[in-house]
């Protein structure tokens, strides 16, 4: 295997994996607070609908972005007041905004299936992308991928290294404690949700305007599950969210790459291990012991009553 092909190979799992490094930093920061949301999937696909409508009507790419973020805010929102203000349980009302969001997704979008728009291009930064190898994998991408390494560091930086992060954390570890400090939780829990959901925004954008520039029904194609298994992949760790991300984008590519190199495995075969891989991460995540082996937010799941200081 030369060179040329290992840069290739790359290239195109970063390029696979940024939806996933996108939805993934805001479910992590949503769970950090203490909330599960599982309508990422519908989310995401809200997202890419929205903003390629946008991005279809208006010409222009980033306008397509803001619109998919705020759609996501949008639908964010739906599950936080449903979760944090009425109670109701989160794992059945993620589900439901799950089914939601894939049902009107192919609604509003029914009538622009198979269009195509000129969606954000490769932007190679200057000097940087003369780096013998690390050049040419890291620094000939759209604005979308290094807006995902920003968005990555700055959060290892505010999770690990400021107030916000210690407000976040004793909100997920303990929202009785916090709320007898002082802390406002259902505010941090509901900051968070909506930061997962314009996160979830992005990454359907990015599916939409930048991976394939085109409106297809269930394009996400289950990433916003393989996002949730992510955030147990690492440990609720952001900085492990992004390595993470790239292996599942490199693993979700392997049947092409090796179709290739002319090895005989079946397509189909290799095409469901990140699915496989969801699935097992999910069942183990399901047992408590396993849940603090991870280091789990001890709340994660768990609703809040200010007025019940249990």
């Amino acid at each position: 295997m030369d060179s040329d092909l290992i840069v290739q190979i790359l290239f195109a799992a970063i390029k696979t994996g940024t939806p996933l490094l996108f939805i993934a930093l805001g479910e992590v920061i949503c769970e950090k607070s203490g909330t599960l949301n599982l309508g990422q999937e519908g989310m995401m696909l809200m997202g890419a609908v929205v903003g390629f409508l946008a991005a279809y009507g208006t010409g222009s790419a980033g306008l397509g972005v803001l619109a998919a973020m705020l759609m996501g805010a949008l639908m964010s929102m739906i599950f936080a007041v449903l979760v944090l203000h009425l109670g109701a349980n989160q794992v059945a009302t993620g589900l439901a905004l799950t089914i939601f969001g894939t049902g009107l997704s192919a609604f509003i979008g029914s009538g622009v299936v198979g269009q195509t728009i000129q969606g954000f291009q490769p932007i190679a930064i200057p000097f940087l992308s003369d780096i013998p190898f690390l050049g040419r994998i890291l620094f000939n991408h759209d604005i979308l991928v290094y807006f995902s390494f920003v968005m990555t560091f700055a959060l290892i930086y505010i999770v690990n290294k400021t107030r916000i992060g210690l407000i976040l954390k004793a909100v997920g570890e303990n929202p009785h404690a916090a709320n007898a400090i002082g802390i406002k939780v259902l505010r941090v829990r509901y900051l968070a949700v909506m930061f997962g959901g314009i996160m979830a925004g992005v990454s359907g954008a990015y599916m939409s305007l930048v991976y394939t520039p085109m409106w297809v029904e269930n394009m996400t194609a289950g990433r916003g599950w393989i996002a949730l298994a992510l955030v147990v992949f690492a440990s609720w760790r952001v900085g492990r969210i992004m390595l993470g991300a790239y292996l599942f984008g490199l693993a979700s590519i392997m049947h092409l790459v090796l179709q290739g190199l002319g090895w005989s495995i079946s397509p189909n075969l290799l095409a469901m291990l990140p699915y496989v891989a969801t699935v097992i991460v999910m069942v183990i995540i399901s047992a408590d012991r396993f849940k603090e082996k991870l280091l789990a937010p001890r709340s994660l799941g768990k609703p809040f009553d200010p007025r019940n200081m249990a």
